[in-house]
């Protein structure tokens, strides 16, 4: 059965994952960067270092933000 989350707001499927899936490999599924991102699961943030051990089911509650560099130096 197919992976079914609120990811940011929005119900996502993930087909190619079963619930109880790691973080890590939602993360890679939607191909971003793990260090360029925070994700905040079921309202915690999920520490980076457990991802791999962290299981996402279905109806869990997902934000994930992106890092964005810019600006200038003075």
């Amino acid at each position: 059965m197919a992976l079914s989350v609120i990811l940011n707001g929005q119900q996502r499927e993930f087909e190619q994952l079963a619930s109880g899936a790691s973080l890590e490999a939602l993360v890679q599924t939607l191909e971003l960067k793990a260090d360029r991102v925070a994700v905040e699961h079921n309202g915690q943030i999920a520490q980076r270092g457990s991802w791999s051990e962290l299981p996402v089911n279905s109806g869990d509650r997902l934000e994930i933000v992106h890092f964005v560099g810019g600006g200038t130096a003075n």
